[in-house]
């Protein structure tokens, strides 16, 4: 931006807002009302940009369309000035803290449903990695040989489970015992902590313990570490991306968007990769081709961080197009983060 004079500056952030607003090319004519000046010096002004690269000029009697470079100026000219209406906030206030949730579970699913209704795109809310987890209790169930159900719940409520498969045979007695020796040891410290005092038990203690408690430990790590792998996202709201003209038109670029939601690994991978950044006003915003996945150089990500006990964090945000509401959708996605922080830190909210 620094490279940019005000006049140019100006008109360029004229034409993002326009384009928005109308989806179609933007003209010189309707830049030039607006900045009081000659359709010839806009033109010239045009070209300059378009040079820069922040334009692009569809059509030679068109007018011109913001590329991701444009975008990202104008994101950053507004990020620290935008405010929250007062209809969105009273939306959230009632969505959010108007009633309890049954669940942390029904909390997040409701969160995202949110963050998709207003932005009208896809809403998503990423749950603290369960290696963050501080274990509160834990439980193995076996349902044949070889299949084993693992129960574990947090310290703030969140129950998750996972079927693993093993080589090694138990009795429901020894995963009985398991599940105690996990409770008497490691109560309180989070699921990655567990993981690696158990490997390192194993790596120094393997002839001090007898061949039950080796199995035991060894089972501890297998099921922890299949708890830790399984991707876990809130995503809500991709059949939006069929009403928007930005891809409409585009079938193959559709099934693309439609795969990676579908594939969560990925799609959860790159969000938190966003979330282990900085941010401005509380979000992280990457715009088309800043984003790492090729499938995603069509669409705009906005997220915002939250904390969730002392050692935990996640994330909500939104996808859509390059061609969003960007005022709106910063201050939404960043309220929205701060509300649901609050709620999921205060456990009372929740009955399970």
């Amino acid at each position: 931006m620094s490279n940019l004079d005000q006049r140019s500056l100006s008109i360029l952030l004229s034409l993002v807002k326009l384009f928005i607003a109308s989806g179609k090319p933007v003209p010189s004519r309707a830049l030039a009302i607006i900045h009081n000046l000659s359709p010839a010096s806009i033109r010239i002004s045009l070209a300059y940009l378009q040079k820069l690269g922040l334009l692009t000029h569809p059509h030679h009697s068109a007018g011109r369309i913001p590329t991701d470079k444009a975008y990202r100026i104008y994101a950053d000219s507004i990020i620290k000035q935008a405010k929250l209406s007062k209809k969105d906030e009273l939306t959230i206030n009632r969505s959010l803290l108007g009633s309890k949730p049954t669940s942390i579970a029904d909390f997040m699913e409701r969160t995202s449903q949110l963050l998709s209704q207003l932005s009208g795109n896809v809403g998503i809310v990423i749950p603290p990695s369960p290696a963050q987890d501080i274990l509160q209790h834990v439980e193995f169930i076996k349902l044949t040989e070889g299949k084993i159900l693992v129960i574990t719940v947090s310290q703030s409520g969140i129950v998750r489970d996972r079927v693993i498969h093993l080589d090694t045979h138990f009795t429901q007695d020894e995963l009985h015992k398991t599940a105690r020796f996990l409770l008497d040891n490691f109560k309180g410290l989070t699921i990655q902590q567990i993981r690696d005092s158990v490997l390192k038990r194993l790596a120094e203690e393997k002839n001090l313990y007898d061949r039950l408690l080796q199995n035991t430990l060894l089972l501890c790590n297998d099921a922890l570490q299949a708890q830790t792998d399984k991707p876990e996202v809130y995503v809500e709201g991709t059949s939006t991306i069929l009403s928007k003209p930005d891809f409409i038109d585009n079938t193959q670029k559709l099934r693309e968007l439609f795969k990676i939601y579908e594939e969560k690994e990925k799609l959860l991978k790159l969000l938190n990769e966003y979330l282990k950044e900085p941010t401005t006003a509380g979000v992280c915003i990457r715009i088309g081709s800043e984003n790492s996945i090729p499938t995603m150089h069509s669409c705009t990500i906005i997220t915002s961080p939250y904390s969730y006990g002392k050692n935990a964090f996640g994330g909500v945000g939104i996808v859509g197009p390059t061609r969003l509401e960007y005022p709106r959708l910063i201050t939404i996605v960043n309220y929205i983060a701060r509300i649901f922080e609050r709620v999921l830190n205060d456990t009372s909210n929740f009955t399970e």
